[in-house]
């Protein structure tokens, strides 16, 4: 588990790593790899982002294995129903959830974090698990 200490070490390194970066996918695949690193259990960290006109979550940087979930749209999927609800969806056991997009036979957990601005979806970080309940 995540303790205070290591979330405070890893918002701080997150922040200069915002500051180090020029472009933001270039800033998004150092995040990826930032917590992927940090976290032992965090076995694939990626960010969707939104396209609007679609109301669809287009595969954005990631790290971990390929997943042929490049576009997802809003509401299908843990991913899509986080942009729908525009709120943090956490699932300890994706087996037992009905609505899961698979993306590998070893992910048992999940969690996602819309980007929001001014009310919209922007986007959203998705990291997933080989682990229950971590």
């Amino acid at each position: 588990m995540v303790g205070r200490l290591q979330a405070r070490t890893l918002l701080e390194k997150v922040e200069q790593t915002m500051e180090s970066a020029s472009d933001r996918d270039t800033k998004l695949q150092l995040i990826c790899e930032l917590l992927h690193h940090e976290v032992q259990y965090y076995d694939w960290v990626g960010f969707y982002l939104a396209d609007r006109g679609s109301r669809e979550l287009v595969l954005g940087p990631f790290l971990g294995d390929p997943t042929e979930h490049v576009r997802i749209p809003f509401g299908r999927g843990i991913c899509g129903q986080a942009a729908e609800r525009k709120e943090t969806v956490t699932i300890q056991d994706v087996s037992r959830e009905q609505n899961y997009l698979s993306c590998s036979p070893h992910v048992l957990s999940e969690i996602v974090v819309p980007i929001l601005k001014d009310g919209h979806v922007l986007g959203e970080l998705d990291i997933d698990s080989h682990s229950l309940s971590p």
